[in-house]
C-alpha cells in the first residue's frame, strides 16, 4: 500500500529459519461482527437473525435490520508456514495471528540465479493481462542479475499477439518467441498464463507437453478448482506452484518500471506450492514473485488462492463497485442532482479521495475526516448497506467455494465462438451508458490531481461493502494477508487508480476474462439489492444499527492493514493518459 500513517511495530532480523516480527501500533479488542463461525471442514452456513435495533424498531423485509448472531468461536486462518535457502523468511503479526513472508526488492534480484538453480528456460504462455508484464519484468530483473536464462514467449500459431510481442523485444530471431507447445516442451518453468477458459479447455494438452520434473507455475488457482470440480488433479511429475500478483498485469508493469526509481516499487503477490516434485518449488516461486517485483510475498494455497481471488473480483474489486456507482448516481440524479456532480459524488469520489485516503492512512481515516453532519450520513449509509452487501458476497463466495462460478466461466468461455448452430457471443462493452457518457465529460475538464469530493453517503456505502467482503473472508478462514491484499490494497492501490485515470471500462477491461465475466454477472446483483433494499431503508428513516458502528470503529483489521501498509514502498502508482501498457484494443475505447 502506498504511504502509510507511522506505525510503530518491533522488527529482529533473523536468518530463514528465524523470524521478524511485525507488530500493529494497538491492539483492538477482538470482536465478534458475527454470524457463525465455520469452524469445520464442511463450512457450515452463516446465519444472520434479524433483530430490532437499539430502539425497538426495525425495517421491515430488509436485510438492513438483521444484527448477525454473537458467538466466541471464531475459527483462525491457517498457519501458512514455508522454508527457503535462499530469502529471508519473515514473521509479522496481523491482528493477533502469526504470519509469514518474504519481502522484495532490486537488491535481491542477484539471488535469482540460486532461486532458479536447474531452470535454463522460462515459457510464459499467452499475451493477455499478465502475460506481457510477467514476461517483461522478468527478462529484466534476469538481465538485471546478469543471468542467462531465458524467457520465452508461447503463442498459439496466428496470433495477433505475436505482433505484440515483437514489439517489447520479443522475436522468433533472438530464441524468445515461438509456438505454444513449442515453448512448454522446452522449458522447464512454465508460466501458463492463458484465460482461465482455455486453460479449463487445454490443460490436458499442457501437461502432455511438459517435461518430468519441471514446474507448472500458475497465476490463479482456477486450474486447480476446474480439475477438482471433476475430480482430478495434477500430473505427479512435474511440481505445480503458485505466484499471484494482487493487481491487473498493467499495474504490474507499471509499478515495476517505477520500481527502477524507487527501490522495491510493485504490486504484493502471494505464492503458493501445491506440489513439489524434486524440493526447488518454493524457492522457485520466491524467485519468480521477487522478479516480478513483489514488495512482499506471502503464503498460501492454491485452493484458498481461488476462492478468495475469484470472490474479491466479483466484489469490491470490480462487480461490487460497478454496481455500487451505478445504483448511487441513478439515486443522486433522480433526487434532484446535477449528472456531472452526481459523477463526482460517486465514481470520483470512490477511485480518487476515499481510496486514496484508504490506501495512505486506512478506512478509518474516512471516517474521521468527516465533520458531525457528514458522519450522520456516513452512519446511515453503512448501517443500510452492510448486510445487503455480505447478503450478496455470501452467496457469490458459496458459487465460487461449491465450483459453480467456476463452471460458469468456463461455459462463458466456450460461448465467445460460433457452435451448436448458435452464434457466438462475445463480451461486450459496458461503457456506453449515460453515466459513463458523463464520466467522459467530467474526466476532460478534471484538473490534474483532482482526487474528487469526499461524499459522506458514497463512503459510507463503500466501505460497508469492503468491511463486509473482510468479514465473509475471515470467517471462512482467510489469512490476514490474504484478506487485506484482496479486499483493500488490490482494490485502492491497483484497480482504483486505473478507474479513476480512465473510467471503469478500463479498470474492468484490462483484467482477466474471469474478471471481466464475473463484474458483468454480479454488478447488476448488487445494483439491485442496493436500490431495494438499503436506500429503501434510508428513505424510511430505519434506525442506525449502532453495534455496526461500533465494531467497525473497533476491528482489528485496521491495525493489520497498517502492518501490511509498512511493508511497501512510499510510491503510488502512476497512469498517464497515453500509457503504452493499456491493451491496443482498449486504447481509444476505454471510458
Amino acid at each position: 500500500m502506498a504511504a502509510a500513517a507511522p506505525t510503530s511495530f518491533s522488527a529482529t532480523t533473523a536468518a530463514t529459519t528465524s523470524s521478524k516480527t511485525l507488530t500493529p501500533p494497538t491492539k483492538s479488542p477482538s470482536i465478534s461482527l458475527g454470524f457463525l463461525s465455520s469452524s469445520s471442514p464442511s463450512l457450515k452456513p452463516l446465519r444472520a437473525t434479524a433483530a430490532a435495533s437499539r430502539t425497538g424498531s426495525r425495517a421491515s423485509g430488509s436485510a438492513s435490520a438483521a444484527r448477525m448472531v454473537s458467538v466466541q468461536t471464531v475459527r483462525p486462518p491457517a498457519s501458512q508456514d514455508f522454508e527457503t535457502s535462499v530469502f529471508t523468511k519473515e514473521k509479522i503479526n496481523l491482528a493477533g495471528y502469526d504470519e509469514y513472508i518474504v519481502r522484495g526488492g532490486r537488491h535481491l534480484f542477484k539471488l535469482l540465479p540460486d532461486a532458479f538453480k536447474g531452470i535454463k528456460q522460462i515459457g510464459v504462455i499467452g499475451w493477455g493481462s499478465q502475460g506481457p508484464a510477467q514476461a517483461q519484468n522478468l527478462r529484466d530483473s534476469l538481465a538485471e542479475a546478469n543471468s542467462d536464462i531465458v524467457v520465452k514467449i508461447g503463442l498459439r500459431k496466428g496470433s495477433s499477439s505475436f505482433a505484440e510481442a515483437r514489439a517489447v523485444g520479443f522475436t522468433e530471431e533472438n530464441g524468445t518467441l515461438g509456438d505454444i507447445y513449442d515453448t512448454i516442451s522446452n522449458s522447464d518453468l512454465v508460466l501458463l498464463l492463458i484465460s482461465d477458459s482455455a486453460q479449463a479447455d487445454n490443460y490436458e494438452k499442457v501437461f502432455s507437453h511438459m517435461k518430468p520434473n519441471s514446474i507448472l507455475g500458475l497465476s490463479h488457482g482456477f486450474l486447480l478448482g476446474h480439475l477438482q470440480s471433476m475430480g482430478l488433479d495434477f500430473p505427479k511429475n512435474i511440481s505445480v506452484i503458485a505466484v499471484c500478483p494482487k493487481g491487473m498485469g498493467p499495474s504490474v508493469r507499471r509499478l515495476y518500471v517505477q520500481g527502477k526509481e524507487i527501490n522495491g516499487a510493485g504490486i504484493n503477490a502471494s505464492f503458493g506450492v501445491h506440489q513439489d516434485a524434486d524440493g526447488r518449488a518454493t524457492d522457485v516461486a520466491l524467485g519468480w514473485s521477487v522478479a516480478l517485483g513483489s514488495p512482499f510475498t506471502f503464503a498460501t494455497t492454491l485452493e484458498q488462492e481461488y476462492k478468495s481471488d475469484i470472490f474479491g473480483e466479483r466484489g469490491i474489486l470490480l462487480g461490487a463497485v460497478h454496481g455500487i456507482v451505478e445504483s448511487l448516481f441513478r439515486r443522486y440524479t433522480e433526487n434532484g442532482m446535477a449528472e456531472d456532480l452526481a459523477y463526482k459524488n460517486t465514481v470520483e469520489s470512490i477511485t480518487g479521495i476515499i481510496s486514496k485516503t484508504i490506501s495512505t492512512k486506512g478506512m478509518l481515516a474516512v471516517y474521521n475526516a468527516l465533520n458531525e453532519d457528514e458522519k450522520k450520513d456516513f452512519e446511515a449509509a453503512y448501517s443500510a448497506s452492510y448486510y445487503p452487501c455480505m447478503d450478496i458476497l455470501y452467496e457469490c463466495y458459496e458459487d465460487v467455494a461449491s465450483g459453480s462460478e467456476i463452471r460458469s466461466v468456463v461455459l462463458a468461455g466456450r460461448r465467445f465462438y460460433d457452435k451448436e448452430g448458435l452464434p457466438s457471443f462475445p463480451m461486450g462493452k459496458i461503457d456506453q451508458t449515460r453515466m459513463w457518457r458523463v464520466g467522459e465529460r467530467v474526466r476532460a475538464t478534471r484538473p490534474a490531481g483532482d482526487l474528487g469530493p469526499l461524499y459522506p453517503f458514497t463512503a459510507g456505502v463503500f466501505v460497508a461493502l469492503m468491511m463486509a467482503q473482510i468479514e465473509i473472508l475471515r470467517k471462512k478462514g482467510h489469512s490476514y494477508s490474504e484478506i487485506i491484499n484482496e479486499s483493500v490494497i488490490e482494490s485502492v492501490d491497483s484497480l482504483n487508480p486505473f478507474m479513476h485515470a480512465r473510467g471503469v471500462s478500463f479498470m474492468v477491461d484490462n483484467c482477466s476474462t474471469t474478471a471481466r465475466l464475473g463484474s458483468r454477472k454480479w454488478a447488476p446483483r448488487f445494483d439491485y439489492i442496493l436500490t431495494q433494499q438499503a436506500l429503501v431503508a434510508v428513505d424510511n428513516n430505519a434506525p442506525i444499527n449502532r453495534d455496526l458502528i461500533s465494531n467497525f470503529l473497533s476491528d482489528p483489521v485496521h491495525g493489520a492493514i497498517e502492518v501490511c501498509a509498512e511493508l511497501r514502498p512510499t510510491v503510488d502508482i502512476s497512469v498517464p493518459a497515453d500509457a503504452d501498457f493499456v491493451r491496443p484494443e482498449l486504447r481509444q475505447s476505454a471510458n
